[in-house]
């Protein structure tokens, strides 16, 4: 590998249950991911990602808020967004935000930006879903722009033109770390190159392996415009508990339910227990004993040739308490399980 892996952990903000069995207040689900980023900072994890979705069952729609509160109680460990739905928002806003958590966080910010896989926001702000490769084109165009941290000149067919325009506030220690979701599509991996941007994979399904294409894409695409590769990411769901089996037994219900209900929206039939053992055994579900999880991450990290691993804990309603025991054993026993096999 060519430099030391780092290890994430992503959240969408899920709305979880209580002791009681009913979903928290999304005032609370709030409150205890700041918790749990505390957490994460304290067993060593590198990067904690927050998820944008604007329906019920998320609670977090702004993560640069909840960033900026996560950044106010950590120390080391790095803040981001997974992902920023930047189609659906104002560039010179975001990139706003970011500088703010990057100036309370002392230099940690990052942000992923991508289309996300939920569409909400579009009427929410106003926009026309038929314009959505233009918005994201556009705005990540002018985004890109804003990174020197120079006056900036740009036009497009979105927003008013800006002449020598500078941003405030500055990132102190620029450039703001920017990476670019990717979901599977060349055009996408070709774009990050485009823009000179590391490319978070987004793998949530399938043999992990299957991406290999879209990372030799870009080492090619970046070798055709003579320039060093910036790093490769991967996000990926996952678990880890004491043993496989309770893994499976505390992660599936939860798993089903939002798996189920997202399902039930884009036509998918309901998931089986087959088709969940089939992701545990050889698709891109990370889950089980340290021992397991650190197997499966370590054969990822070889296979794709990646810099960065973040796993998505979060799941529908599994509680708070089983996603702070979880990151607990990531940070303490995976992390260094993995760094050990990569040795």
């Amino acid at each position: 590998m060519a430099q030391e892996l780092e290890f994430g952990l992503d959240t969408f903000g899920d709305v979880t249950n209580g002791a009681d069995g009913k979903p928290q207040p999304h005032a609370q689900v709030i409150r205890n991911l700041v918790d749990e980023a505390v957490l994460a900072d304290q067993v060593g994890i590198d990067f904690i990602g927050v998820g944008e979705h604007h329906r019920a069952d998320f609670a977090v729609s702004s993560p640069e808020t909840v960033l900026a509160g996560m950044a106010t109680r950590t120390s080391r460990i790095k803040l981001g967004s997974a992902v920023t739905v930047l189609s659906s928002d104002d560039p010179i806003r975001v990139f706003q935000r970011f500088a703010t958590v990057d100036a309370l966080s002392n230099g940690r910010a990052e942000v992923i930006l991508g289309r996300g896989s939920f569409t909400e926001s579009f009427p929410l702000f106003g926009l026309d879903l038929r314009d959505y490769e233009k918005l994201f084109e556009e705005k990540l165009d002018l985004f890109a722009g804003l990174l020197p941290q120079e006056p900036l000149t740009w036009q497009g067919s979105i927003r008013p033109p800006l002449k020598d325009q500078l941003v405030y506030p500055p990132v102190e220690h620029g450039p703001l770390k920017t990476w670019i979701g990717v979901g599977g599509s060349p055009e996408s991996v070709v774009r990050a190159v485009r823009y000179d941007l590391p490319m978070m994979l987004a793998i949530i399904g399938g043999d992990p392996l299957r991406f290999k294409p879209f990372v030799d894409l870009y080492h090619r695409a970046y070798g055709q415009v003579g320039k060093s590769a910036k790093p490769v990411g991967v996000h990926s769901p996952g678990y880890v508990a004491a043993t496989d089996e309770q893994a499976k037994e505390e992660f599936f219900p939860a798993y089903k339910q939002m798996r189920d209900r997202i399902g039930a929206e884009r036509g998918w039939p309901p998931m089986g227990r087959d088709e969940f053992e089939q992701e545990v055994a050889r698709g891109s579900l990370y889950l089980g004993s340290p021992e397991t999880v650190a197997r499966k991450i370590a054969a990822t990290a070889k296979g794709l040739g990646i810099a960065r691993f973040q796993l998505k804990y979060s799941a529908g309603p599994l509680a708070h308490e089983k996603a702070m025991a979880c990151i607990r054993l990531y940070g303490e026993k995976v992390v260094p399980l993995v760094r050990e096999m990569l040795a």
